[in-house]
């Protein structure tokens, strides 16, 4: 199973990770939540305004957030052995160096655990209601955990 990921920079920030380092959270969380096809996800990098603007069109939310997700949803007629596009997650490179700041957590480390939720988000996973809350962040604390970071709750 291969996972593609197209990382896309539209802003500058001393803390966005390497596309490899993106890549590499991506896809451990498309293994971790049992995705056995090849499949692709795009990340777009954005600035404030930018996710304001898409939080406040798609969420009814006029501020800033860290991440976005907008899955794909099933795609008709899609040729077989085609990578099943998940769909795409945005970052705001300013909203996760400020919470990793008031946080107290490695920038690198609060960028791992955003997009391993970003990406849990695009395969179904919630956090609505307690008991998807619960399973959501017990997906997210064993990936990271598994590869060396903290527990991010």
């Amino acid at each position: 199973m291969n996972v593609l990921v197209d990382v896309q920079l539209a802003c500058s920030d001393d803390t966005i990770p390497e596309a490899d380092d993106i890549d590499t959270w991506v896809s451990r969380a498309v293994v971790a939540a049992g995705e056995s096809r090849d499949c692709e996800v795009s990340v777009r990098i954005v600035s404030a305004d930018e996710i304001r603007a898409l939080n406040r069109e798609f969420r009814d939310s006029d501020r800033p957030t860290n991440v976005l997700s907008f899955p794909t949803g099933p795609i008709e007629g899609l040729p077989a052995g085609e990578p099943v596009p998940l769909g795409d997650i945005v970052v705001c490179a300013e909203v996760i160096a400020e919470e990793a700041r008031a946080q107290g957590k490695r920038p690198g480390d609060h960028w791992a655990h955003m997009l391993v939720h970003g990406t849990l988000h695009l395969l179904g996973f919630d956090h609505q209601e307690e008991p998807q809350a619960a399973e959501m962040e017990s997906i997210e604390t064993a990936i990271l955990t598994e590869h060396g970071l903290r527990d991010p709750y």
